[in-house]
């Protein structure tokens, strides 16, 4: 172990890694009055908690890395996964609040089978709005702690490996959880998002790919704007 720890990055990493722990064991059990342990995939329907959990695990790495900042293979591991984790927390996040103020009835599930009209995010009965702070710690700290992350203390990668390597990751992540929430949603009849619930296939297929695309070139303009 390193003499001397630098304090900034440890503290953003063990922060970023607690409020992030604190998000996911404050889940809720139940989602649009169903109990996530009856459905196919609980929580892990959601890109939003496959893209927590993979920040996490970035954020572990990270304080890794300044524990034992001479372990290449830590720092290559904590590579590997920032490369994964920033544009998906960077796609999370955006589609999400993008939503959640403008059309909040396309993302925040209402019970299955109803009808239901698009209404303010400050009407929808409960348990659909999550509280504020379990909000943030989803659905914004992620990417904020990424980013600052990235910007902060992490060096660009090179142009190949911006360009190329994040359409390769973006493909392969993007395929992975189509794949998966179609197999979920054969055996719960519903997706976890309505914008999916409510769209044919051919339209679902290609929210996937726009979803992709756009992961991986927020990806190529975040390492291209760093210093």
């Amino acid at each position: 172990m390193s003499a001397t720890v630098n304090i900034f990055p440890f503290l953003l990493h063990t922060t970023a890694a607690a409020v992030m722990v604190y998000g996911y064991l404050n889940l809720p059990d139940m989602v649009a009055n169903v109990p996530m342990h009856n459905m196919k995939g609980g929580h892990f329907q959601f890109l939003t908690i496959q893209g927590l959990c993979v920040a996490c695990i970035t954020m572990v790495l990270s304080i890794g890395c300044d524990l034992f900042p001479f372990s290449k293979l830590l720092r290559a591991a904590k590579r590997a996964f920032l490369m994964s984790a920033l544009p998906l927390a960077v796609v999370i996040s955006v589609i999400y609040w993008t939503l959640l103020l403008c059309m909040p009835h396309m993302i925040l599930m209402g019970p299955p089978n109803s009808e239901r009209e698009p209404s303010s995010s400050t009407t929808l009965p409960e348990p659909e709005r999550l509280p504020l702070q379990l909000d943030l710690a989803l659905h914004a700290a992620p990417a904020i702690a990424l980013i600052v992350d990235f910007y902060s203390f992490e060096d660009k990668y090179t142009k190949f490996v911006s360009r190329y390597g994040s359409l390769i990751l973006a493909s392969a992540l993007g395929t992975w959880y189509a794949c998966w929430v179609e197999y979920c949603a054969s055996y719960n009849g519903m997706f976890p998002y309505p914008f999916l619930t409510n769209s044919p296939f051919n339209v679902r297929v290609a929210i996937y790919a726009g979803a992709s695309l756009f992961a991986a070139v927020s990806f190529m303009v975040i390492n291209a704007l760093h210093p």
